[in-house]
């Protein structure tokens, strides 16, 4: 399988792939974070997740896949070290200021960054239509936020956890940037994916052990099934955008996944019962037609 992706990379066959791929992805991305609401805590449910994605992955990393040699240890520890960044970050950001208003800066400042790493990294370049494309998306995006502060009543306040929501999109950029070189530095790619969630499983359920301890026991059952299911849902949606790196340019497969926005806002009416109205139904528009243009420009 690893030799099939290495072959489609470059190719006309695998910008396709790689575009479906960031498009699963950015549903699966709003999925899994609709899997972390509810009436358990929030960080109980990602834990679940984590520890449950570390055991499924563990035995694909030890007899399925090749090993990686000893030399590019290293790249895994990077990894942990760039993803536990990101979950303390992105939590201080969400423990600050109300989700709809957070999660879209963060999501709409991981692109933007995304791009201007991996134009530094790996000499990527957007034609002219795709810079509209990816302004036009990140607008719509940003637009959700100031939307949802216009509604509050001190938005001011809010200074402090916009700077973190920065921060924490500065996070998403480099994780997305240094996992697609992790991915191109390792011969076989599920290699780098079966042994990063086998690393990253490590972080949140050995910061949350305290939590745990209170835990009802009547809810341990819902707990691991959420976690299970995320487990799933973090292996289709991770792996999805992170072989999109591999076939295709990492600013674009990170461009397209933040149509995640959309996606949420989707499961929210649909699934959640949550109001949309014509703003944000502009909004979306606005995000969706940004993706196109990026995707014919390129």
């Amino acid at each position: 399988m690893g030799q099939i992706v290495t072959s489609l990379a470059g190719t006309a066959e695998g910008h396709r792939i790689a575009v479906i791929l960031a498009i699963v992805a950015a549903f699966l991305h709003a999925l899994f974070g609709a899997l972390q609401k509810g009436r358990d805590d929030p960080w109980l449910a990602r834990a679940a997740i984590d520890a449950c994605y570390g055991v499924m992955a563990l035995p694909v990393a030890l007899f399925l896949v090749p090993w990686p040699t000893l030399a590019q240890a290293p790249i895994f520890a990077g990894a942990f070290v760039i993803h536990a960044g990101y979950k303390i970050a992105q939590a201080m950001t969400y423990d600050r200021a109300p989700y709809t208003v957070a999660y879209p800066i963060v999501r709409g400042t991981g692109p933007v960054f995304t791009v201007i790493f991996a134009g530094a990294v790996f000499g990527e370049a957007f034609a002219p239509g795709q810079w509209a494309g990816l302004g036009l998306l990140v607008a719509g995006i940003f637009g959700l936020s100031v939307a949802a502060l216009t509604r509050m009543e001190r938005p001011m306040s809010l200074a402090p956890a916009l700077a973190l929501a920065l921060l924490t999109g500065g996070f998403v950029a480099a994780y997305t940037t240094y996992d697609a070189w992790g991915i191109r530095a390792v011969e076989d790619p599920f290699t780098f994916l079966a042994w990063f969630f086998v690393v990253d499983s490590l972080f949140i359920p050995a910061l949350t052990w305290r939590r745990w301890q209170g835990v009802d026991r009547a809810r341990l059952g819902g707990l691991a099934a959420r976690g299970v299911f995320g487990a799933l849902v973090a292996f289709a949606s991770f792996g999805s955008v992170m072989i999109a790196t591999r076939l295709d340019h990492v600013g674009l497969a990170a461009a397209l996944r933040e149509t995640s926005v959309v996606f949420a806002a989707l499961i929210g009416w649909l699934v959640l019962g949550e109001k949309v109205g014509w703003l944000r139904g502009a909004l979306m528009g606005l995000i969706a037609l940004g993706a196109v243009m990026m995707e014919v420009a390129a």
